[in-house]
This record gives C-alpha cells, sequence and structure tokens, in this order.
C-alpha cells in the first residue's frame, strides 16, 4: 500500500480494541502489514498457507481476515470510503438510484454442495453474486448464493437490506432477467411489494429485439463495469471460500482497494 493511500484509509479504519480507552491488548503486527497482505492475496489469488515472508504469518493474517469479516469491520471501513469517494466525485454521502445484477462463477473444489449450484443459463457450477451499485458503480450490498437461486428470489431479500441501509434510495435499474417467467413472482408482483414494503421504485431496461451483438444500455453499463473490476482480483475469478461470508468478504476487499486507489489519484487540475 503506497504512503499516499496510507494516508486516506488510516482516518477511516475502525479503532483498535486495545486503542486508549478500550483496553486490551496490542496487536503484535500493525494494521498496516495485515491490510497488505489481505490485499496481496486477494489480488494475486495465493492460498492462506502460501503468505510471502515478507508478511506477518499466514494464520495471523488469516485471523485478522476472519476478525473483520464476522464483526463486520471489513463492511464498515468499506462503507465509509464509498462515503468518501461519493463526496469527493460530488455526490450526496447516500445514493438515491441504484442497479442490481448478478454474476455466477465457478467454484473451486472446497465450496460444498451445501452452497453450490448449477446456473443452467450460463451454465455454470458454482456459485452467483447478487450486487446492488450506485451510479457510480460503488457497491452498496452484496449477497452470495448457491448459482441455481433465481435472480428475483434473491432480489427481494437483497433490496431489503439496501432499503434498510440506505434510506435516500427510491430507484434501482435492472435487467431482463428478473422478468423471466420461471419465477415464483411475476414482475408486477415484484413491483408491488418493492413499492409497498420498501419504497422502492423498480426499472426494468431491456434490449430491443433488433440489436445484434454487444450494445451499450444506458445505466445498465455501470453493474458490468462493476464486475469487470472484481474480475482483475484473481481470487475473485473463482469462488475459492470455503463459507458464504468469505465470498461477501472478498468483494468488499476488492472494493475497498479500488476506492482507496481513486482517492489517493491525483486530482486533475481545472483551468
Amino acid at each position: 500500500m503506497p504512503d499516499t493511500e496510507r494516508a486516506v484509509i488510516r482516518p477511516l479504519l475502525p479503532a483498535p480494541g486495545w486503542s486508549p480507552g478500550h483496553g486490551g491488548q496490542p496487536e503484535v503486527y500493525c494494521h498496516r502489514a495485515m491490510l497488505d497482505a489481505i490485499r496481496h492475496l486477494v489480488d494475486n489469488a495465493i492460498k492462506w498457507r502460501a503468505m510471502p515472508g515478507d508478511f506477518p504469518p499466514w494464520d495471523r493474517v488469516y485471523a485478522f481476515f476472519r476478525r473483520w469479516r464476522d464483526r463486520g469491520l471489513i463492511r464498515e471501513s468499506h462503507d465509509r470510503l464509498r462515503r468518501r469517494v461519493r463526496e469527493q466525485a460530488g455526490r450526496d454521502p447516500e445514493p438515491s438510484a441504484g442497479v442490481i445484477d448478478s454474476q455466477s462463477v465457478k467454484a473451486d473444489a472446497v465450496v460444498g454442495s451445501d452452497s453450490r449450484g448449477f446456473d443452467g443459463g450460463k451454465p455454470i457450477n458454482g456459485r452467483k453474486r447478487h450486487v446492488v451499485v450506485d451510479t457510480l458503480g460503488l457497491l452498496l450490498a452484496v449477497m452470495v448464493t448457491a448459482a441455481d437461486v433465481g435472480d428475483r428470489a434473491a432480489a427481494q431479500v437483497l433490496l431489503a437490506q439496501v432499503a434498510a441501509a440506505h434510506h435516500l434510495l427510491a430507484l434501482v435499474r435492472a435487467d431482463g432477467g428478473y422478468t423471466g417467467s420461471l419465477v415464483e413472482y411475476s414482475l408486477a408482483a415484484l413491483a408491488l411489494a418493492l413499492a409497498l414494503a420498501l419504497a422502492l421504485a423498480l426499472a426494468i431496461v431491456k434490449r430491443s429485439d433488433d440489436m445484434r451483438g454487444f450494445v451499450v444500455l444506458p445505466k445498465r453499463w455501470i453493474v458490468e463495469r462493476f464486475f469487470a473490476h472484481l474480475m482483475q482480483s484473481c481470487r475473485l475469478v473463482r469462488d475459492f471460500e470455503r463459507s458464504i461470508s468469505s465470498a461477501e468478504a472478498m468483494v468488499h476487499w476488492s472494493m475497498t482497494t479500488l476506492m482507496t486507489r481513486r482517492l489517493a489519484r491525483p486530482r486533475p487540475s481545472r483551468a
């Protein structure tokens, strides 16, 4: 982590338990070394036990990762960074519009049969990442399921979480995959449920029938760019995590690295 990124992220990190007024025993390794080790693992898809000798021992790094995952610290740090990025871009800290989509990825052999499935539309045997991003392409929420879970079944759960955390969110855009006839609820029922329970408006962005090949759809490209960012983190090209919570945490770690680099990037001078 360059010093410029360290200066950005340091005031946004949760206070450790051993800081003055909190009590507890000081940690052996500094947060910067731990963060560098996890960023290296996410970026290069190494095994935990293959952690290079320049970093702290792999079991200490994994214990740090697990502690931040279980206590919600990585999500807290991620959300603080997202608000800072939005403010730097001249936006309100809380979004009013978002885009929802899903991505199916193959699962490694360590993923158990209870959390993996077969997505017949791809076709992929593994897991599916359901995400909601804002209009800047920043992550608002992620939910990892088996690949055979339908988009609209997961959308109701995921959007309920997003609406509870982001009270200003009023509009969510989705693609035609959320209008299929093989799911339990119709599009009208889903839109009505969102409007009544969550105060969210659902807008479907579809391709026209005369379109051929790849076409950039308005607002839909934002979430596609988000998935492209995830694919730059080698750990996320496949799902290597035994637990669902670890798979979701890896997405937060990847986006944290992206946002710290964006915040540390020198701003262009205005004429």
